[in-house]
This record gives structure tokens, sequence and C-alpha cells, in this order.
């Protein structure tokens, strides 16, 4: 920069006006009157000619010198502005969240603990975690509008650019209306979603402070809505789709804005839209806010993320309105029908994409896949239209906004039941295992499940079989879940997986399972075997399996309780009908009179012919009573009692020897495996384990006991089983219960004189009767 240093008189002359003008070469305070009157003479030594190099910023260009050719989205990404941020965003909670954040300061706080004491606090862990989710499905499962706003306001809810670098294979950002400067706060480009070609728009806040006051926090000048417009006639021309992003506030409605003409701005865009041959699809992905967010929102449809919000004022500027106090924007909030949902019944947005748990800024990737499934989905639709239907579609839906349209009268449904049934949004159930319940809800729950089933037999009102089976159903599930998650913490998840898909091919009728496969499956048995009391999950996994055998057998012994009690009461019935036969209660009161007449007390002291007489009606009425039971579907058996008592005891004892000497074969069976070097090596451990825990073991040295115990049983049974002793045992069995059925003895050959006369009726009812 030049500077010229004159002396003082050849300035003289000059007015206070002339030395208070500027000059455009940049002399301030000389009129350009009085400069020309300077004459420059090189040879005075009062004057000097000096020249200053002003420092400047050196111009940084947007491509940079070791571009990556191989960066998502392409090569010129590289020219866009939006670059990963360096610095992690802090995380913000929410007013209403603030309970999730103490929950999930204790979980850190028991975990912490865990650490630094050595002990297992993973009970607490897990049901801190379980009521940890269980209060944030809760949550955001009853959001009120207000709540739905402050999701929509988040700092770091994922903005437009993160939507488009993630859904997109390539992008280039286009800058400038062409008429005055790049307004940032909205961003215009190309991009490519599965090779299909869009013109992306829309409204782009900041990550943090300096970003979002650069770009005016999403709140857009005339320039911008006229860089969008620009970028319309261009997707128009060349036959581009379009898609729209809106998250605004509003328009930037400052002096300079209105100075050039911001309405004006908006309202072209809203003419141009109506006319685009092309098809227009607009996402609410925050908050839209009255004509800044309409400008490029007028398409065919309208799609909103689960948490965004859309308005023709915020809640805060209509509670100061109606309330005269913004402390009443909850209740304009809830007036306004703001959200999502509420949108939808007035058939203003045309659909819901739904959000993960947490808010968008949750999962970013995954919302970002939501919005991609949503446009292709809804541009599959209007492709199909040709550009006559697709304008009429675009005119239609905004002439029945509310449900209304004008000239066509409303449906008489319309005007008893204007609110729809909301749709339910499905949620991203990320990190959140199905099916997992505390143990100590599980037991609460089983033993009530008891106390119903009790009290509906003390009542006999019925038996819950519903409940109890649902009950059954959900411990079955608990248990593979846990049996699941032991194994994954173990390592071997994958291999079961392939053994499983190996099995299920081998056991088709087609194929066989060949030994390689099964060798596979019992060495994996054994690993599991071994390492499961190890699991993290072990102690759960035991409390549930124990809890499901207690509720199966409490199940069957309640359904035999009820089978008898039935069939007592079917037998009772078939007995009273016998006994009430007309032909029965003659003889029966015959017989008692001719007992009166003979005066004798005792059954000795009755005639001859008397006894025989009362044995042939005894057998009559038997007779009737078994064909009673027989229409039951039972098999009855008629029995002397002390005969048949006697004639099984002696019957029995000629199998004593037999007996004996099957169980020493048994002993010795049992004294060869326990001398195998690898069972003898369990034993040992096992002795070893309970010498270390001593007389008050904790729960891991319990567990160790237990699984140690159970593999030694199972190598015991398995040993066991492959051999012949388990057919002598069944050949013994049967020789001895047909012997029992046939009622003979050998010592007295005749069971016939044991019989008294008194004879009983044995029902057989299908019980097995086992013999060890």
């Amino acid at each position: 920069m030049a500077s010229i240093s004159t002396h003082s008189a050849a300035l003289s002359g000059s007015s206070a006006s002339d030395l208070l003008r500027s000059s455009s070469n940049g002399f301030s305070g000389i009129s350009l009157r009085d400069l020309a009157k300077v004459r420059f003479n090189p040879r005075r030594k009062d004057m000097t000619v000096s020249a200053k190099v002003r420092k400047v910023k050196k111009h940084e260009y947007p491509w940079p010198a070791d571009a990556d050719p191989n960066v998502k989205g392409g090569i010129l990404t590289h020219l866009s502005h939006f670059k990963p941020l360096k610095e992690t965003q802090k995380p913000v909670t929410l007013e209403f969240e603030k309970p999730l954040v103490l929950l999930e300061k204790k979980i850190n706080d028991v975990r912490k603990m865990a650490q630094e004491t050595g002990l297992d606090f993973s009970d607490q862990i897990l049901s801190l975690e379980n009521k940890y989710r269980q209060a944030l499905q809760d949550l955001y499962t009853h959001l009120t509008p207000i709540q739905r706003v402050s999701i929509a306001r988040h700092p770091n809810r994922p903005t437009f650019l993160d939507h488009v670098f993630n859904i997109t294979e390539k992008f280039v950002e286009l800058h400038g209306d062409r008429l005055g400067y790049d307004d940032p706060a909205i961003v215009t480009g190309i991009g490519t979603i599965d090779g299909r070609r869009y013109m992306f728009m829309g409204h782009q806040k900041g990550r943090n402070t300096k970003e979002n006051i650069r770009r005016n926090f999403g709140m857009p000048t005339p320039h911008g809505y006229r860089k969008a417009l620009r970028m319309m006639y261009y997707a128009d021309h060349h036959g581009f789709p379009i898609v729209t992003f809106i998250d605004t506030p509003g328009a930037y409605a400052d002096l300079k804005s209105e100075e050039l003409g911001q309405g004006e701005a908006i309202a072209h865009n809203l003419r141009t839209m109506f006319g685009l041959k092309v098809p227009i699809i607009s996402i609410v992905i925050g908050e839209g806010g009255s004509g800044g967010a309409l400008a490029i929102g007028c398409a065919n449809k309208l799609l909103m993320l689960e948490n965004a919000v859309f308005y023709v004022a915020s809640p805060e500027a209509c509670a100061a309105i109606l309330w005269k106090s913004a402390k009443a924007s909850p209740q304009a909030a809830e007036k306004l029908r703001i959200t999502a949902s509420e949108l939808c019944k007035l058939q203003i947005a045309d659909g819901i994409i739904p959000e993960p748990l947490g808010g968008a800024h949750a999962d970013p990737s995954w919302t970002s896949q939501q919005i991609k499934i949503a446009i292709n989905e809804t541009m599959d639709e209007l492709l199909m239209m040709d550009t006559e239907e697709l304008l009429r579609h675009r005119m239609m839906k905004f002439r029945k906004i509310g449900g209304f349209q004008e000239g066509v009268p409303v449906d008489p449904k319309k005007k008893l039941n204007m609110k729809k049934k909301e749709v339910p949004v499905v949620r991203k159930t990320k990190k959140v295992p199905i099916g997992k319940t505390p143990v100590q809800q599980l037991e609460v729950q089983v033993e009530k499940v008891k106390q119903q089933i009790v009290k509906a037999k003390e009542s006999s009102t019925g038996q819950p079989d519903l409940v109890l089976n649902k009950m059954v159903q959900k411990l079955k599930k608990e248990v593979d879940f846990e049996f699941s998650a032991a194994v994954k913490a173990m390592g071997l998840n994958d291999r079961l997986a392939t053994l499983r898909e190996q099995f299920s091919k081998a056991n088709s009728p087609d194929q066989l399972i060949q030994p390689a496969l099964k060798g596979e499956i019992e060495k994996l048995r054994d690993e599991i075997n071994l390492g499961l009391f190890k699991a993290p999950n072990y102690e759960n996994l035991r409390k549930k399996l124990d809890m499901l055998k207690d509720l199966s057998q409490f199940k069957a012994l309640s359904a035999r309780d009820v089978q008898e009690t039935s069939l007592k009461q079917e037998i009772n019935k078939k007995f009273a009908e016998v006994l009430s036969q007309p032909n029965v209660q003659e003889k029966y009161e015959a017989l008692r009179a001719e007992i009166e007449n003979s005066g004798a007390s005792m059954y000795s002291d009755l005639d001859p012919e008397l006894r025989k007489k009362i044995d042939n009606v005894k057998k009559e009425i038997q007779g009737e009573l078994v064909n009673a039971l027989n229409s039951l579907g039972l098999d009855v058996e008629v029995l002397t009692s002390k005969a048949q008592v006697l004639s099984e005891q002696s019957s029995l004892s000629l199998f004593k020897p037999k007996i004996e000497m099957l169980n020493e074969e048994i002993n010795q069976g049992i004294n060869s495996v326990v001398s195998r070097t690898d069972l003898k090596d369990k034993i040992e451990l096992l002795k070893l384990e309970v010498a270390k825990a001593g007389k008050t073991p904790d729960a891991t040295s319990k567990n160790r006991i237990w699984a140690l115990e159970q593999q030694i049983k199972q190598s015991l049974a398995a040993a066991l089983e492959s051999s012949d002793l388990k057919k002598k045992h069944e050949t013994l069995r049967e020789e001895i219960l047909e012997t029992a059925e046939s009622g003979f003895d050998p010592k007295e050959g005749d069971s016939s004189v044991y019989d008294d006369g008194d004879a009983r009726i044995q029902m057989n009812l299908g019980a097995e009767h086992t013999f060890a």
C-alpha cells in the first residue's frame, strides 16, 4: 500500500468540508482538488514515497493436495465444505431424560465397584440394565408433544448432510443462486441412491456453535431459497426427481432479508413447485417452521421422522400470543397438533419414518437407512405416474389437507370420528434382548401362578391352564436365551450354529448321521458341559432351569389331580346310577329283610343258603359295577385281597437271588467305569473342589461342584447304558411283572385257598410300576 508524505504548506487553503471528504484512491482527509495542486518533485528532500504490502490470508482451496480417490461419494466430495467433526460432540441430556441418566450413573458405579473389589455384581448390573432399558422404552413410547419438540431441536441430532452422505453413493454439492451469494443455510446437490440420480436440497444446521453461526442456525435468506429455485429448474429440465429435507425454525426474518424480498422468494418457490414435472418428496428430519419450511415442502409426499415437528408457529410463540407466557408452551404444543402422528391423522403428512429409542441422534446411521428405505419405496410409487397424474396428485394432496375438499361433502363417518387409530411405529430394539427377565421377577411370577392354581382348585372354579402354559413357555424361552448367551460367552456360538445346520441336513429322511458329525456333536457337548459353569450368566441359567423343572412338575401333578378328581366324580356318578336301579334296590331290600328275620348278628352265624345267596347278590352287583367302569374306558380286575397279597409276596421271593446277582453285576460295572482315567480325574477334581470349598462354599464353588457331579453321573449312565446290564434289568423286570400278574404261588399251588369271600376292585389307570 502506497503512502505519500507532504509538507503542511501544500494543504493551506483547504476548507474543513474538503478535508472531511474521502477520495476514491484511498487518501483520507485530502480533497481531489487540493491533491491536484500538489506537484511531485523527486529532488525535494522533504517528500518521500513508500509502498507497503498488506498481509492477507493465503487462499485455501477446498481440494486437498493429497485427495483420496476412493473416498465415499466420489472424488468431487472433497469440494464440499461439510467435513467430519474433529472433536466429539458433547452429550446433551434433556430435562425429561434425567431419570435415565441417574440409572446409567448407578450402572457405571456398580461396574466400577466390581472392578475395584473383584466381587461379582453381575446380577445387580443385569437388573439395573433391564430397568434402564424398560424405563427408556416406556419414556420414548409415551412422549408428550413438547418432549418431541425438544428431541427435534437436540444439538446432536443428525443434519441434512449427515443423512445425505450416509444414504448416497455419490454426492456433488452445487452452490450459488447466480444473483447474490451462496447461502450456507440451504444446501443443494446431485446424488445417487442405488444407482438412481436425485436432486437433493435441504436446510442445514450446524453441529457446533461455530457451524451454527456460519449456517445461520438453519434459517435461510432469500438467496438460499433462490438457490433452491435454480436447482428445481435444473432438476426439472434434466428429469431428476427431487428430495428435500426440512429442518429449520423458519426463514431468517431480519431487515436485510425483508429488503431483499424474503416473502417474494418463498412465494415464487411455492408457485414453481406445483408446476414441476418430476416427482418430489419432502422429509421433515427436525423442526419445520412456517413458510421457511413450506418453501421447499410442496411435494407429492411429505414424510416425517418419528420425533420431528411441523408447525405454523412455534409452541413458545403460540403460548406467548394466546396465554401471554412462554411457560404455557407444553399446552400450546398439544393444542397445535404438530407431531408426526397428529399430522398423519390430518392428512398433512403421508408417512412416519421410525427412529431408534433415544431419538435419531442415538443411532444416526440406522435412521439414515430408514430414510433411504422410505425414499426408495415412495419414489417407486411416484415414478409409476405420468406427468399429468403426478401434477394432479400434488395438487389434490394440498386440496384435501385436514381431510376436507372444497365442493366435496364430508363423509359422515369422518364427522363422527375424526381421530383415527394411531398406526404403531416399528422401533429399533438395538441392545435390548427379547425375553430377558430378571430372576427375582420370574420367581415372583412363578409363585403367583402357583397360588392362582391352588386357589382355583380349592374354589372349584376351574384351573387357569392358559396362565400356567403361558408361564411354562416363557420359562422355556428364558432358558433358551440364557443358554445361547452362555454359549456365546464361551465362544462356541459359531460352532454350535454350524453343527445345528449340519445336523438338520443329516436328519432328513434321505440322509444318515455320519460318525464324524456325531463325534463333533459329542465333543462340543463335553466342551459346553465343562465350561458352562464359568459362563457369567450360569447362575441365572441354573435358577431359571430349576424354576422350569419345578413348574413343569407342578403342571403335571396339577393335571393329574384334575384328571383324578374328574374320574372320581364320573365313577361316583356311575356307582350311584347302578345302585339306584330298581332291580338292584329290590334284591337289596329282599336280602336285608331275610337277614333281619334270621336274627343272626354275624356273617358266620347265617344259614349257608343265605350266605350263598348274599355272595350271589354281591357278585351280581360287582358285575354291574365292573360294566359301569368298563363303560368309562377303565381296565377293571376283580381280585381277592388276601390271596393276592400273599401270592405276590411268595412269587417275588423266588426272584431274590436273581436281583442280588444283578446288583452285584451293576456294582462291578460301576467300579470298572470309575477306574477309567477320564472319570477318575473328574472324581479327583470333585474331591479337590469340595476340599477347597470347605463347610461354607460360595456360589461359584457350588456351581463347580454341581457341574462336576452332573458330568460324573452322565458318564456313569452312558457307560452302564452301553453294556448289557440294562437288557438284563429289563428282562428280569418283565419276568417279575408276569409272575405278579398271574397270581400263581408255587408253594401253595392254588391261590383260592386264601379266598375268604371278600373281594376288592383294582383299577389300572395306566400308572407305570418300576423296579430298581
